[in-house]
């Protein structure tokens, strides 16, 4: 495997300070700190890891629980956090394991309780917006635009099955999506999909020049060992890849690029009864179930509209008009 082209920034001189929001930190050291922002009256906490390396190199940035149930992204940024050494590393990594501790401290799914907003469709984010809005805009300035590489760690929410997937955006600059597109083959993960889903952490950071992906493992507010260590291994993968670490080469792994990404979303507030479940392959006009009322009556049947895959499956028999119930990776 060979480093790409960077798109984005330069690598940081030996004598580089790394800044991230109040913390300072010279080459070969690392710290961590709760930063605070305060926002329509709210007062949010942002745990930050910063690990600045001995020796130069690209700057990652990592995120997880920017949906703050999704416990397998949260473990494993946690784990990545507290155990990199800078004397082990070339370049900077930068981790907010908790992005959106709001819905984390809530156990919310998919919202942040303080405005109602998915933190994941407000990206960039606005100074002087709602709060979820302030704190994209927090994460996007201080964490995402200091990277060279940016990675999304997410899973299934608490109402959420799916098998483990990984997306890049297509932002229509050629040599960033290439990059994105491989450092997804990079990271591991059998199944790659291709987004042009605007409002993401992964899509705002592509618009701006910097390759970035989303990865998907864990589901149901489980955080099961193998899906957490997918996301460790697929980190490690990334910044050998990047060389900001040694170790032997990783055994290549083989992956599947999907082009499209469909979604399917209710029409109604109702009763959910899938008839699919994750990983089922399905062909175009099949019936994936219904979402009827508390009589039984069928107020919307579910089609594909696509041959593929099923990715993402939420498991809850509540459903609400607007929300997700399937993804069919195509």
């Amino acid at each position: 495997m060979k480093v790409s082209t960077e798109v984005k920034g330069n690598q940081r001189m030996a004598t580089d300070e790394l800044k991230v929001g109040t913390l300072f930190v010279k080459p070969g050291s690392r710290a961590s700190a709760m930063q605070e922002l305060v926002t329509n009256g709210h007062r949010i906490c942002i745990p930050i890891f910063a690990i600045n390396g001995k020796e130069p190199g690209v700057t990652l940035a990592v995120t997880g629980g920017v949906h703050g149930a999704e416990y397998a992204s949260i473990a494993a940024a946690l784990q990545i956090g507290r155990t990199l050494q800078p004397d082990k590393l070339r370049g900077r990594v930068i981790i907010a394991p908790v992005a959106n501790m709001p819905a984390f401290q809530a156990r919310s799914v998919y919202i942040c309780p303080l405005d109602g907003k998915n933190l994941n469709r407000v990206f960039p984010g606005q100074a002087d917006g709602s709060t979820s809005e302030q704190l994209a805009h927090w994460l996007f300035e201080n964490v995402i635009r200091q990277a060279n590489y940016y990675v999304d760690l997410h899973g299934g929410d608490l109402i959420e099955a799916l098998v483990p997937f990984t997306i890049y955006y297509r932002s229509g600059n050629p040599k960033v999506d290439e990059a994105s597109l491989e450092i997804a083959k990079v990271f591991g993960i059998r199944y790659v999909v291709r987004s042009e889903s605007k409002g993401s952490a992964f899509s705002a950071a592509s618009e701006v020049g910097i390759p970035a992906i989303l990865t998907e493992a864990g589901a149901q507010g489980i955080w099961k060992p193998e899906d957490v260590n997918l996301h460790i291994t697929g980190l490690n993968r990334l910044m050998w890849h990047l060389k900001m670490i040694d170790g032997p080469a990783p055994e290549p792994l083989p992956t599947k690029v999907l082009e499209q990404f469909v979604w399917l979303r209710s029409e109604h507030d109702g009763f959910y009864y899938p008839k699919v479940s994750v990983g089922d392959s399905v062909q175009k006009d099949q019936g994936l179930g219904s979402v009827t009322d508390f009589e039984g009556n069928v107020l919307q049947s579910l089609v594909a509209s696509a041959d593929g895959r099923v990715l993402f499956l939420v498991s809850s028999l509540a459903i609400n008009q607007g929300d997700p119930l399937l993804s069919i990776g195509a």
